[in-house]
C-alpha cells in the first residue's frame, strides 16, 4: 500500500470511529433524556393561574436509608441506575389567582436533600393558593428506601434494597424491584411488574384497602404467592393447583417456590397474568 492510500485509509478509519463514539454518546444521551420523563406539560391548574418548575440536584451516594416524602400534595418516583450517585428532581407546582402570585408563591417553597432525606417546605395553603412537590429521584440499583405520598402516587422500579412505602390516595407501582419490600396504600391499586426467574432477597409483603391488584411475572418464575381480597374477585390468565376453589384468597408455590410474594387488597380484585 502506498502512503498516499495508507493516509487514505488512516483517515476514513478515524472518521468511522468517530462516527461511532458519537452516535454512542448521541445514544447514551437520548436514553438519560428518555429516563427523566417528569415535566411540566400536564401541569393541571382548573380555574386558578399557575406555575410550574423542575429543579435538578445531584447528591453523593453516602450510604444509610434514602427519604423521599412527597408531604402533602406530591407523588413520589424512584429509579435505579448505574451510577454512585443520586439525582433529584423536583416537580413544583403553584396556583393562586395570578400567574404573578402562582411564581411568586413557586419561589417561596425549599426543597430539602440534608442526609438523603428528600422532602418540600413551603408557605401554608390559603383557600385562593396552594402548592405542591413531585418528585423524581434516581437512585443506585442496590439502595434502601422510605417513601411517602398523601395526595399522589408511588413507584419504584430498578432498586433493589430494603424498600418501605406509605400511601394515600395514590396507586402504587413495583416494577423489577428486589430485596424487602414492605408498604401499603389506603387509596389507590397495586401494580406489580417481576422480572427474573425468582425474587431476589427476602420477599414483598405489600397491602391496599381500597384498590385492585395487578401482579404480572413471567413464565418460569418461581415463589411462594399469597393474594387475597375481601370485596372482589381473584383471577389467573395461567392453571394453577390448589385445594377447592379461587374465590378470594390464593396461596401456593409457584414452579420451585421461595421467598414469599404477598400482594393483598380489602376492596378490589385480583388479577394474576404470565408473559413470555
Amino acid at each position: 500500500m502506498s502512503n498516499q492510500s495508507w493516509q487514505t485509509w488512516l483517515r476514513s478509519a478515524l472518521l468511522a470511529a468517530a462516527a461511532l463514539c458519537l452516535a454512542g454518546s448521541s445514544a447514551l444521551a437520548q436514553r438519560e433524556r428518555a429516563e427523566r420523563s417528569m415535566t411540566c406539560d400536564n401541569n393541571w391548574s382548573g380555574d386558578r393561574a399557575s406555575h410550574c418548575v423542575i429543579k435538578e440536584q445531584t447528591l453523593q451516594a453516602a450510604g444509610g436509608t434514602i427519604s423521599v416524602d412527597g408531604r402533602k400534595n406530591g407523588g413520589v418516583s424512584v429509579k435505579g441506575w448505574d451510577r454512585g450517585e443520586i439525582l433529584v428532581r423536583a416537580k413544583i407546582q403553584a396556583y393562586a389567582k395570578t400567574e404573578a402570585e402562582a411564581q411568586e408563591l413557586a419561589g417561596r417553597i425549599q426543597v430539602e436533600t440534608a442526609g438523603a432525606q428528600i422532602r418540600s417546605e413551603g408557605p401554608p395553603s390559603e383557600d385562593h393558593q396552594n402548592w405542591g412537590v413531585s418528585f423524581e429521584v434516581f437512585v443506585p440499583f442496590n439502595s434502601d428506601l422510605a417513601l411517602k405520598a398523601r395526595n399522589g402516587g408511588i413507584s419504584v422500579s430498578d432498586v433493589r434494597g430494603r424498600i418501605e412505602f406509605d400511601g394515600q390516595n395514590g396507586g402504587v407501582a413495583l416494577k423489577r424491584v428486589g430485596g424487602s419490600v414492605r408498604g401499603q396504600t389506603v387509596n389507590g391499586g397495586l401494580s406489580i411488574e417481576l422480572a427474573g426467574d425468582r425474587w431476589d432477597g427476602e420477599g414483598l409483603d405489600v397491602k391496599t384497602m381500597n384498590g385492585g391488584v395487578s401482579l404480572s411475572l413471567p413464565d418460569n418464575y418461581s415463589a411462594r404467592l399469597e393474594t387475597s381480597t375481601v370485596n372482589g374477585s381473584v383471577k389467573v390468565d395461567f392453571p394453577v393447583t390448589v385445594q377447592g376453589r379461587i374465590e378470594k384468597n390464593l396461596s401456593l408455590d409457584l414452579g420451585s417456590g421461595g421467598a414469599m410474594v404477598r400482594a393483598v387488597t380489602t376492596n378490589g380484585g385480583v388479577s394474576i397474568k404470565r408473559r413470555g
